[in-house]
């Protein structure tokens, strides 16, 4: 059966009239779509691709904890099963400084109302297909090597990519993270804030949708704003959260080093991955040993 078929099924099958779909598109892990039903109402609704999963329920427990814990604006969660989620209906971002603005000031009081003292997450998520680690540790930098850079080497997709060098220095940036990334305390993140997780109220205020969300880095969601693709307009996000949350010399330069675990994320689903491996390589050549058995340097 076709998968937009499956989703009016399982919708009909939770008691919902539907009278049309318009098919939302770029999903990985589920078929999505706006939903109009018979009074006239519309809801977002999605469905999984493959077999059912816990990965709606954590969707859902992410949003509440985000909204309720964090005060993030998050859509209202209509109905949850293995394989349905329906939310209320949100509209397109605008992409102009006073929504980015406004979206900083979001994540800054998210980040900085949820300041905890361990690192992880009551349970496990899903980064897209694949599952996140949360295991809790007190030490951030153990943390972030282990659950996030170091879990993602045994993948088939990451070790077709990279060799064994290559495996070696991300092995040692590991090792360096101490000196690299400042000690931060953890706190409550999003996990996966790119341009396409933002979305908008009917008035035009920020939403968050699709969290991964964990204690972890502050930084971490900066990241992931600030190396993938985004509007010019999203230069503002970056200035006010300074302005609102204050952030660590040099944390420009340590953005690339935190979006290794997007990166080999992306490797490891088999996706476009944008130069995921390029990227990566990139990031760690400071971490190669020299031909003659050097240590290795940073840029």
């Amino acid at each position: 059966m076709p998968h937009g078929e499956t989703l009016v099924e399982r919708l009909r099958e939770a008691g919902y009239a539907v009278a049309e779909v318009e098919a939302a598109t770029g999903g990985v892990v589920a078929v999505a779509g706006l939903i109009t039903l018979q009074d006239g109402t519309q809801v977002f609704a999605k469905t999984l691709r493959g077999p059912e999963t816990d990965v709606f329920a954590v969707e859902s427990t992410g949003l509440a904890e985000l909204r309720d814990r964090g005060g993030a604006t998050t859509p209202r969660v209509l109905c949850v099963s293995p394989g349905l989620l329906v939310l209320e209906r949100m509209w397109p971002r605008r992409d102009d400084p006073d929504f980015w603005e406004q979206l900083a000031h979001m994540v800054a009081a998210l980040h900085t109302s949820t300041v905890t003292d361990r690192f992880g997450w009551h349970r496990d998520g899903w980064l897209g297909r694949m599952r996140q680690d949360n295991t809790w540790e007190t030490d951030g930098h153990t943390f972030f090597a282990e659950r996030r850079i170091l879990r993602w080497l045994p993948e088939p997709l990451v070790e077709a990519a990279f060799d064994a060098a290559d495996r070696r220095a991300l092995e040692r940036l590991c090792t360096a993270l101490p000196e690299l990334v400042p000690p931060q305390p953890p706190c409550l993140t999003h996990g996966d804030l790119w341009r396409e997780n933002i979305v908008a109220t009917r008035d035009g205020a920020p939403v968050l949708v699709d969290p991964a969300v964990s204690c972890t880095w502050p930084e971490v969601d900066l990241s992931m704003l600030w190396c993938s693709p985004r509007p010019p307009a999203a230069d503002r996000f970056f200035a006010a959260y300074r302005e609102t949350a204050g952030l660590q010399d040099g944390w420009e330069e340590r953005m690339p080093l935190l979006h290794l675990r997007e990166l080999l994320s992306t490797i490891a689903h088999g996706d476009d991955d944008w130069g995921a491996v390029e990227a990566v390589r990139e990031t760690v050549a400071p971490f190669r040993r020299s031909a003659g058995g050097g240590r290795p340097h940073a840029k």
